[in-house]
């Protein structure tokens, strides 16, 4: 799939911006500040609904505006779909599919994108609601119905760590009866996220290695195999379906009821779990150089794009690509390697400050600094 063409409106520092696109690879080279991954960071926003950069939506709307708008011309082969969100400083957002009101929820893979930015150094470095955050995020791109199964989870979290705060104070036997009833409702939509979880990583493990191992082909041998697991305080390595995850959660929750009770907190379920991540023989976290950090971050995200290509079956499904000042902070082999790598893309976004940023010889359609500013940014 491919953006013809891109509309902000009152988005970060954009009043008003116009941009029209083609198939293939765009390069914003601007200094920074100037606005470029502001323009990236809308287009990740309507695939994942979220921004890359941020927790909340505030920061998204420009200073002294109530609202801002994203619309973006989606073409498939020769489908094509307007796709409009409008973001909330404060309140609901709202969503449009070729002006028709829909549900949030309903634009969810009108739009599929995959971002790789320096913020993703969090996914090796950074704590696991990073990796959670990630890998959810291929779970609700390969299937959608699954934002629904994660706001259900949320929800029942929420409310079973409400009522286990609530048996800390006071152990009422009618109070604790109703926790078998969260239990239940909580383990229904926790065990089909960690089967989710499970399914994307067992169809990511080659595709990480395979580009971990082409992005690090120059460091020793031994420090170019990579590796990535499900690290949960319950083995669910013999679980065949979701009602087998369940079963497993549900035995945990009630092994650790009266510790969870004394603690007022939910100790078992995919909001607690992590993904292991190796480099070689060693744990990444704690052990990996900045450019293996690099590498393992860029290798996940491809990776996830590689899964996501593959489920599409055809160009004119694939993803497209997001590369945030990326290439400032690899070597000039692993540059080379990188954009090999993803020009083969229907469609790339790369970002960088300096020409010098970029590898050599990458061909496409460039957006320069003086077009930013022109089109509106403040």
């Amino acid at each position: 799939m491919w953006i013809s063409r891109l509309s902000l409106r009152d988005y970060r520092s954009y009043p008003e911006l116009d941009l029209e696109f083609s198939p293939g690879v765009t390069t914003f080279v601007a200094d920074n500040g100037t606005g470029k991954t502001n323009i990236v960071e809308a287009i990740g926003y309507l695939a994942h609904q979220r921004s890359h950069r941020v927790a909340f939506d505030a920061p998204l709307v420009h200073e002294g505006r109530q609202a801002a708008t994203v619309s973006a011309l989606v073409n498939r082969d020769q489908r094509h779909a307007t796709v409009e969100v409008t973001i909330q400083a404060k309140g609901a957002n709202r969503a449009r599919v070729n002006r028709n009101a829909v549900k949030l929820k309903d634009i969810l893979g009108f739009v599929s994108c995959v971002v790789f930015a320096p913020e993703d150094l969090s996914l090796v470095r950074g704590e696991p609601a990073e990796r959670r955050s990630w890998i959810d995020t291929l779970v609700v791109a390969r299937n959608p119905r699954f934002a629904s199964i994660i706001t259900d989870f949320e929800r029942a979290l929420k409310q079973r760590n409400a009522l286990l705060k609530r048996l800390r104070e006071d152990r009422d036997p009618g109070l604790e009866a109703t926790l078998d009833i969260w239990n239940m409702a909580y383990a229904d939509s926790a065990a089909e996220l960690v089967f989710g979880r499970q399914r994307i990583l067992a169809d990511i493990v080659e595709p990480l290695q395979t580009n971990f191992a082409y992005i690090a082909a120059d460091a020793r041998l031994e420090r170019q195999g990579a590796h990535i697991a499900y690290d949960s305080r319950i083995d669910y390595s013999q679980a065949a379906s979701a009602a087998d995850c369940k079963e497993l959660l549900l035995a945990a929750l009630d092994r650790r009821r009266t510790t969870e009770i004394e603690r007022g907190l939910t100790l078992h379920g995919p909001g607690r779990d992590d993904l292991s991540l190796m480099i070689g023989t060693h744990p990444a976290k704690g052990y990996a150089s900045h450019g293996e950090t690099w590498s393992l971050a860029l290798a996940m995200q491809l990776a996830g794009w590689d899964l996501l290509s593959a489920d599409a079956g055809s160009a004119a499904e694939q993803p497209i690509l997001v590369l945030d000042d990326v290439f400032a902070e690899l070597d000039t082999g692993r540059r080379q390697r990188l954009a090999s790598r993803v020009t083969s893309a229907e469609q790339v976004f790369i970002t960088a400050a300096v020409d010098s940023d970029l590898p050599d010889g990458l061909e496409g359609i460039r957006i320069d600094q003086s077009r930013l500013l022109q089109s509106g940014a403040s």
